[in-house]
């Protein structure tokens, strides 16, 4: 067994774990044990199982983007002070300046991607589950917590004429699947264009001017058309249950990002002057938002009153 194997054997168990109990749960239900939906169902309960645990990390992701936006003005003075200096003593206080704004505004560059890679060992398991079902079907094995029977009602499990465990690549030639062929294009196209939407209203709603100016808003721009290029050309290579994950989990982004967007927005964002208009039109103040930074309120000092200076008194002497 392999390094990546290793690492993947304890996702790929409680993966197939989750599935399988949300299966049985489904079945007890009433449903077809060996229908599709009923796979497809069980995937999409995995997808709220490990979105709903993430919930606090995704609360984290909000804060630290914040964070990065609200540093980036001092980032550009940093790197201003030390443009030009190449020496490594120069470059170690950039870095530790630098540190030390991260620390500062209470986040780091690597925060926003948390929920991606913390999901990404998921992924990668479900994907060699659904991969290896159809061998395992003919060896009569099972995969992780999915027994043989189960394996083998999943490899026969289909939505549309397409098998949950089959490809877009897979399904070319003159033998070829062309319920696959066309769901998984669909899939695929849903896929992408949910994660391009999702990143599109961060972009044009959630963000305020000066962010939009900065070198960090740049690199935004580009990995808004690179990801979703990236996932839909790997997409033909996924299995249809994977692309029932991932576009569940896009779905859900991008609902939970809509609510985000809406109720706390980004400090000086169009979503922020939104909800504020919202606000006073009902009479209501304007509450806090998600990652603001807290001023303390100036106490106004009030000198106290003078009033008539007292002279001392001497003491007098005793005979």
């Amino acid at each position: 067994m392999g390094f990546f194997e290793t690492i993947l054997t304890p996702f790929r168990w409680l993966v197939s774990w989750i599935m399988f109990m949300f299966h049985e749960g489904f079945t007890f239900l009433g449903m077809n044990p060996a229908s599709g939906w009923t796979w497809v169902l069980s995937i999409i309960g995995l997808v709220v199982v490990i979105r709903a645990a993430l919930i606090p990390v995704f609360v984290k992701q909000i804060k630290a983007q914040r964070g990065m936006q609200a540093l980036q003005p001092d980032l550009r003075k940093l790197q201003q002070k030390y443009k030009g200096k190449t020496d490594q003593l120069s470059r170690q206080a950039m870095t530790q300046e630098q540190m030390a704004l991260y620390k500062k505004h209470g986040t780091n560059p690597f925060a926003a991607c948390l929920p991606i890679l913390i999901q990404m060992p998921f992924f990668f398991a479900l994907f060699t589950v659904l991969n290896g079902i159809s061998r395992a079907s003919e060896d009569n094995e099972g995969i992780g917590a999915l027994s043989p029977d189960s394996v083998r009602e999943f490899d026969d499990a289909t939505i549309f004429g397409a098998p949950l465990s089959s490809t877009f690549l897979g399904s070319l030639g003159p033998d070829g699947n062309i319920s696959v062929i066309i769901l998984s294009v669909i899939m695929i196209i849903a896929m992408t264009a949910s994660q391009f939407i999702t990143q599109k209203q961060i972009m044009a709603k959630n963000m305020s001017e000066e962010a939009m100016q900065s070198p960090f808003m740049r690199q935004q721009k580009i990995m808004l058309y690179i990801l979703p290029l990236v996932f839909g050309i790997g997409g033909i290579n996924f299995p249809i249950g994977v692309l029932v994950y991932w576009t569940t989990t896009n779905v859900w982004t991008m609902a939970q990002q809509f609510y985000v967007i809406r109720k706390m927005p980004t400090p000086g964002s169009p979503a922020a002057k939104a909800l504020a208009d919202r606000r006073a039109k009902k009479g209501l103040p304007m509450a806090p938002l998600l990652g603001e930074r807290k001023t303390e309120p100036a106490v106004e000092t009030i000198p106290e009153p003078r009033g008539q200076r007292v002279q001392p008194r001497k003491k007098r002497k005793r005979r």
